[in-house]
């Protein structure tokens, strides 16, 4: 199916325009992303890992103050300086809440606590529970966090000393002081951080409330020893990114980096709603979608003018080409664009003009192909006159063709069958008429007369037409042959005279005809009227002017019709060297 023009260039240039911008676009708005995301990611991790610095300083101010406890063996220590050095203790470490020694085996030596009465002694075997077992047995020093009476986190820290004789030291850590380490972290507007242990509970949050409640943001309860996934809030990203994109708390995207905490294992998320850290992102997207619409804008304006401009001179040259084609020769296409599309306007009239003036000559030689061969006419157009044509005296070289017994054939064969006898005849004729450069004269039903050296001299006419003759006598004997066979009898009989005549046209406008007038045109006629089938016929100065070229027959006097004197009358013998008497 055919595509409009202007359609094709206006797309075309169209997506010229328009497909920088967006491959522009595009790399502007990829290339700020990538660099916004490394900025993201790096001030979350910072943010991130210094967090869980500072809480592993935390832990580890603990752990270096308990180390007091388990320097000196158990035996050398008495229970009140044994005491004394846990009350100081608590007062130098206020995130302890409760701190316990044993020895190796377990049995307890001392309590002391800030919520119960302080137990010397007790003798309770520590041995049974998790935080002891955990330390004897994988070296542990951090138990897992546990929240007492489901609110408050809490977490078991187990030291023991270097020597078998030192015992342990048991601290039961609040861990809700953490949160103001939580609390100074900000990230932008809206960006906090959080902690969670490792199997995803909530340790330290900004919201203090939702840690002393149990709660996990956004309401999810922590299901312990849940598998991580990649949309799962408590995944810790133990060899995997370390900056996640996920739901927040509110349900919202965020973007959070983050990073362990040594020791206890836990992870410090530090997270920023992603609308917000992608804000400047967005900004450029916003104004790159505003430059995309400004840019096909212009693109569909400066599209359409550069499509019109090249298309209206083409739809003006195919105007035009129409008209010409319908025969408008005068029509003529004006573009003044100053370039190529103004260039072929104007050649396009110069071919107008060349074709009116082809059209012109193509009439001529048509008109004159009516009676000369087609080379005849041609030259008289080339040499750009028809005076060749005025009426003048000329010697010239007339042949009659007649066929026989055509008018009894006629009488009883259908329509059909006469009509083919002579387009047969007729085609057979016009290639030898052509081949010779004979001028026809006309037809006359089932006859014909030619012209040699008139209206374009020749050398010897009489021995062109002769040999003319022949050729024709010998092609229509062909056909006679095939027409006898089938019952017709048609025969062909011709006449040739040489000698001055009046040539010129006769006719009248629309309508006319190269002929010839006077005594050898009616020699000639006669001549083929008196031919039998076969015969060409010629008279006797004609016969002078054939010479021995052509062997001939001398038929005698004949008294010709229209003749008062009889005339000498010789056949031109065929190939065959028979002439029908």
């Amino acid at each position: 199916m055919r595509r409009s023009l202007f359609r094709k260039y206006f797309t075309t240039i169209f997506a010229a325009v328009l497909l920088p911008i967006i491959v522009g676009g595009t790399i502007e708005a990829w290339l700020g992303y990538r660099d916004q995301r490394a900025s993201i990611d790096s001030r979350l991790l910072s943010e991130a890992r210094a967090s869980s610095e500072r809480i592993s300083s935390f832990l580890n101010s603990i752990i270096d103050q308990m180390g007091w406890a388990v320097q000196l063996p158990v035996a050398s220590v008495s229970p009140e300086e044994r005491r004394f050095d846990a009350l100081r203790l608590l007062r130098q470490a206020p995130a302890i809440t409760e701190f316990a020694q044993a020895d190796r085996q377990g049995k307890e030596l001392l309590r002391v606590s800030r919520i119960v009465p302080d137990i010397m002694d007790s003798g309770r075997d520590l041995s049974r529970e998790a935080s002891f077992q955990e330390l004897m047995e994988n070296g542990s020093r951090f138990g897992s966090v546990h929240f007492s009476r489901g609110s408050e986190p809490y977490m078991a820290i187990a030291i023991a000393g270097e020597k078998s004789s030192t015992g342990v030291a048991i601290a039961e850590v609040n861990l809700k002081l953490i949160w103001s380490v939580i609390a100074n972290i900000r990230v932008g507007q809206k960006g906090h951080a959080h902690v969670r242990d490792r199997i995803g509970r909530l340790i330290a949050h900004p919201e203090i409330v939702r840690v002393l409640r149990g709660e996990d943001p956004g309401d999810l309860m922590a299901v312990p020893e849940r598998p991580a996934v990649a949309d799962d809030i408590t995944q810790v990203p133990v060899g995997s990114n370390p900056v996640i994109v996920r739901r927040g708390d509110s349900g919202a995207w965020v973007i959070a980096g983050s990073a362990i905490v040594p020791g206890p294992n836990w992870t410090v998320y530090v997270e920023q709603p992603l609308s917000e850290a992608f804000a400047p992102i967005y900004a450029a997207l916003w104004r790159t979608g505003i430059l995309l619409i400004a840019g096909i804008a212009v693109s569909a304006a400066l599209a359409y003018v550069l499509a019109g401009r090249i298309t209206g001179p083409i739809r003006l040259l195919e105007q035009g080409a129409t008209k010409i084609g319908a025969g408008q020769f005068d029509h003529r296409v004006r573009i003044d664009s100053g370039d190529e599309l103004q260039e072929l306007a104007e050649r396009f009239n110069t071919m107008a003009d060349e074709i009116a003036l082809s059209k012109e000559r193509s009439e001529r030689i048509a008109r004159l192909r009516q009676f000369l061969a087609p080379q005849v006419a041609e030259l008289i157009e080339i040499e750009g006159s028809e005076k060749l044509l005025e009426s003048k005296q000329a010697d010239v070289v007339v042949v009659f063709g007649d066929l026989r017994n055509f008018t009894a054939f006629s009488a009883k064969a259908e329509p059909g069958e006469i009509m083919a006898v002579l387009e047969e005849f007729f085609t057979v004729l016009g290639q030898l008429v052509q081949k010779h450069e004979a001028t026809q004269t006309g037809f006359s039903g089932d006859g014909f007369m030619l012209l040699l050296n008139a209206p374009v001299p020749c050398d010897d006419p009489v021995g062109l037409a002769a040999r003319m003759a022949v050729d024709i006598q010998e092609a229509v004997q062909e056909l006679v042959f095939r027409w006898t066979s089938v019952g017709y009898g048609i025969g062909f009989g011709m006449g040739m005279a040489a000698g001055a005549a009046t040539v010129g046209r006769i006719g009248y406008e629309g309508r006319l005809e190269y002929t010839a007038i006077g005594p050898v045109v009616n020699l000639a006629s006669r001549l083929c009227s008196a031919a039998k089938d076969g015969q060409i016929l010629i008279d006797a100065a004609t016969a002078r002017q054939i010479g021995p070229a052509f062997p001939l027959d001398d038929l005698g006097e004949r008294l010709l019709k229209g003749f008062e004197a009889d005339t000498r009358v010789f056949a031109i013998k065929m190939k065959e060297g028979r002439v029908c008497e």
